[in-house]
Order: structure tokens, then C-alpha cells, then sequence
């Protein structure tokens, strides 16, 4: 069986290749379980010194020769991670819809052409809702994205759904809340301050929150969202039905909470490098996100959240090996 991994280099990507490798199976198209044989990664950039194991190729996600070449006729499963993320498509209109809907088209098309049809799962978002909306959302909620890159994600989800109508994969859409923590640097995201938060106190650095304390964030931990991945590949495609697309579960913390959840963790000195500085641009953007979901339909289908923030900050600071000073 061979995997490929759109957005592979990034950190989602990388730890699904990971998660991918300690597992060593996937179902196969007759729901069994295939060893697998290839894990691809593509993605404009990687980690230094990639596990060699995988096979790393470098491209961009928009450029159809390039898809071409790294996503081999025989290619059992795709995970399409690749995009540009929230704040980074707003900012660059025409940058966004390049690779957020034209990539996707892109490996949709590529999957068109395989031996058979993939199972193919494309990371959406809660950025899909926005506008008017109920104090908590469920899965009767319509979206409304108020973002370019919402938009995109939900003209993402409709590919994914139709082209599973057609016959041509076999698709699964995650909309994704807010991945907190994060490690590395911050990103171009406007909710990389949700993982800033967190991060950059626990390695001594003073963190800017752009928003007021009570802004509120629906969110799901990277172990968690992993999971989900692995998960939405191994359900049958009787599972999901005609409804191609799933709300993820996850936890409702407000800035001032999670501020809190981090003293109790790692002391005052730690809390306190947590700096207010307002930003309009990230507050403006931010507040069109859902805050409280109900997901009764992604609870019956086997995914879960993460218990509590504190469980949250814990994880991070194991696996990333934080000695908290």
C-alpha cells in the first residue's frame, strides 16, 4: 500500500507520517488491513533530516506536473493537508485560492487517474462557519464562511463530496478546530497566537495575545487531531453515507482560561510572560470563528476531544520534552 501526504513537511503532516509508520497497516479499498509499503510526503519544505523511511518530495501543491509526478498510479490513500493558512490567504486573495482550491483540484484530478479510486481525506476547518450564528453550532449548522480562506476550505469540502458521488475516491472532510499547542514558530495563521500562548511561555519567552482575554477558541490538541486522521481513513465509506463532511470534536477555552490552565501547570513566572498587545487585524478575523459546538455525529462515530486544556499543556510539554524553567 502506498500513502502520500499532501503538506507532508508540515507539522500535521510529519506526525501523521509518524503516527502512520508506528501503525504499519491502513484498511485497504475492501475495508481490510494492508501493510504499508510507502509513505510519501510533498510539501515545499521538511523537517532536517527526515525519517528515512519516508520519501520526501519537494513541489508545489498548484503546480500540476509536479502532482503528477509525486502521486503514483498506485496510490491506495491520500490525506490532503496542503494549504494556505488563515491569516496568510486573507492577507495574499490570490495566493489562497492558488493553492487552497486550485492545488485541490489539482489532486483530486491526479486521483481521478489511479489504478483505483483512493481513500482520500482533506483537512477542512470550523473557519467554514461565520455570520450570524447560533451561541453553540451542531451539525445542522449551515456554513457561512466570512473569510477567503473559509470559503475555500468549504469549496473544498464540496469537491471532496462530489467527486465521491462520481466514483472517483472515496472522501472524508475534517473540519478542523484551532490545533493548540503547536511547536516551532508562529505562523501566518490568525489563530497561531492560541498556540503562542502556551509555547512560548514554556520556553521562556515572553508571548504577545492580540485578543481580549475572554475571546473564546474551539480547539483540539495535535495528538487528538492525528488520531482523527488515522481515524476518518479507517471508517468504512458506509460510515459516513452521502454526508462526506464531519464536525471534529473539541474543548471551548477562553485566552483568560487557558492563562489560568497554564499557572496551574507551570507557576506564575510562566503565566505571567503572557502579554497583551492588541491587533485589529487578528481580532477581526478571529471573531468570525465558532466558539461552542455540539458533535453528536462525530462522538457516534468514534472521534474524541481532549479532556480539559490542562491535559492540553501537559502533552505538549512530554512530547516536546520541556523542562519548565
Amino acid at each position: 500500500m502506498k500513502v502520500f501526504i499532501s503538506g507532508g513537511g508540515g507539522f500535521i503532516g510529519y506526525r501523521l507520517a509518524q503516527r502512520l509508520l508506528e501503525r504499519g497497516t491502513l484498511a485497504g479499498a475492501d475495508g481490510r488491513q494492508a501493510a504499508i509499503g510507502q509513505i510519501k510526503l510533498f510539501d515545499g519544505a521538511f523537517p532536517p533530516n527526515p525519517d528515512p523511511r519516508l520519501v520526501c518530495v519537494t513541489g508545489d501543491i498548484a503546480d500540476s506536473a509536479a502532482v503528477e509526478r509525486a502521486l503514483d498510479a498506485d496510490t491506495s490513500s491520500v490525506f490532503h493537508l496542503a494549504a494556505v493558512v488563515s491569516g496568510g490567504a486573507e492577507a495574499d486573495f490570490d495566493l489562497g485560492y492558488r493553492v487552497n482550491l486550485d492545488g485541490m483540484r489539482l489532486v483530486l484530478e491526479r486521483c481521478r487517474k489511479l489504478s483505483r479510486p483512493p481513500r482520500l481525506v482533506f483537512a477542512s476547518s470550523v473557519a467554514a462557519f461565520g455570520g450570524d450564528l447560533p451561541e453553540i453550532l451542531d451539525d445542522s449548522t449551515t456554513p457561512n464562511p466570512q473569510t477567503s480562506y473559509g470559503a475555500q476550505k468549504v469549496i473544498g469540502e464540496y469537491l471532496v463530496t462530489d467527486f465521491t458521488r462520481k466514483g472517483f475516491i472515496d472522501g472524508r472532510s475534517l473540519r478542523l478546530p484551532t490545533i493548540v499547542v503547536r511547536p516551532g514558530k508562529p505562523n501566518l495563521a490568525a489563530s497561531s497566537f492560541a498556540s503562542s500562548i502556551f509555547r512560548e511561555p514554556l520556553n521562556g519567552v515572553a508571548a504577545a495575545c492580540p485578543v481580549p482575554d475572554t475571546t473564546g477558541i474551539w480547539l483540539l490538541s495535535p495528538r487528538k487531531v492525528v488520531e482523527a486522521f488515522v481515524h476518518a481513513h479507517e471508517l468504512a465509506s458506509s460510515a459516513w453515507g452521502v454526508n462526506r463532511v464531519v464536525n471534529l470534536p473539541g474543548i471551548t477555552v477562553t485566552v483568560k482560561e487557558g492563562v489560568e490552565a497554564l499557572r496551574r501547570v507551570a507557576g506564575e513566572a510562566v503565566a505571567a510572560r503572557v502579554q497583551h498587545q492588541p491587533e485589529a487585524r487578528i481580532e477581526a478575523i478571529v471573531k468570525t470563528w465558532p466558539v461552542r459546538f455540539r458533535t453528536p455525529r462525530a462522538l457516534a462515530m468514534g472521534f474524541t476531544a481532549d479532556r480539559d486544556i490542562e491535559t492540553v499543556i501537559r502533552g505538549y510539554i512530554e512530547d516536546e520534552r520541556i523542562t519548565l524553567r
